[in-house]
């Protein structure tokens, strides 16, 4: 498992970190269902802790903008929203594009070969994918790959905050995709950074954002479908965990 992404809940010690890695993670693949109210009481006892580090964790979580947090009405999972979703989207054109700008001005050699090399890695290992979970990691890797080359750790900690936020909608925009389609558009924008193609780079990006935007009606009709069904992501990442 990569380190740039996925926490491997189930190595971390039993901590106060544990159970804000373990509660964000339910937040993040939707365990808790959209708008869906946050029994702090129930929550606690599934997870075999008291109540005071469970709202620690959910107050944290509310900052960082994974939960709505709402004065004597607790807290609730936020709905999966059109408006907010197009508006994370634009923000993650403003922060990808300006990252491939500038990774295209400041990237070693030494990184594009790197960045070459997982990518090679990645088409190698598309086809039997049929969750779509090894495109999930893959997709999320290249762009923070793509953030870590810039050098600026304030640019990469927001992409990793993005790929955390959009992550449910983002797999499942990969499963309904095609198992092909995503190496070769990362390949394009890969191209374009070791041509140091400052604006044809930022154009591919910027088209690679784009048509997942607009597919964002389609990909929030087919979240509910999994949420209300069997939730694949969040058995995968949490039930070993829990």
């Amino acid at each position: 498992m990569s380190t740039l992404l996925f926490v491997d809940i189930a190595a971390l010690p039993r901590s106060a970190e544990r159970l804000f890695a373990l509660i964000k993670a339910m937040a993040v693949t939707y365990r808790f269902r959209p708008g869906e109210r946050i029994n702090e009481l129930e929550l606690a006892r599934q997870l075999g802790t008291s109540r005071t580090p469970v709202r620690e964790a959910l107050n944290r979580l509310a900052s960082e903008g994974f939960l709505i947090a709402s004065p004597n009405r607790g807290f609730h999972m936020r709905p999966l929203d059109a408006a907010e979703l197009t508006a994370l989207y634009e923000y993650r054109g403003v922060i990808e594009m300006g990252a491939v700008r500038i990774a295209c001005q400041r990237a070693e050699d030494a990184g594009l070969d790197a960045l070459t090399a997982f990518c090679d890695a990645g088409v190698r290992e598309a086809g039997a994918d049929p969750q779509a979970l090894h495109q999930l990691r893959f997709d999320e890797e290249f762009h923070e790959r793509i953030a870590a080359l810039t050098g600026n750790p304030e640019i990469l900690r927001a992409v990793r905050r993005l790929n955390e936020r959009i992550r449910f909608v983002r797999w499942i925009g990969l499963r309904k995709g095609s198992q092909r389609g995503l190496p070769e558009g990362h390949r394009a924008i890969l191209d374009g950074l070791r041509a140091r193609d400052v604006s044809g780079a930022m154009e591919l990006m910027q088209r690679h954002i784009a048509e997942r935007t607009e597919r964002i009606a389609e990909i929030i009709r087919d979240s509910f479908a999994e949420l209300y069904t069997d939730n694949l992501l969040a058995a995968h990442l949490l039930d070993a965990a829990v």
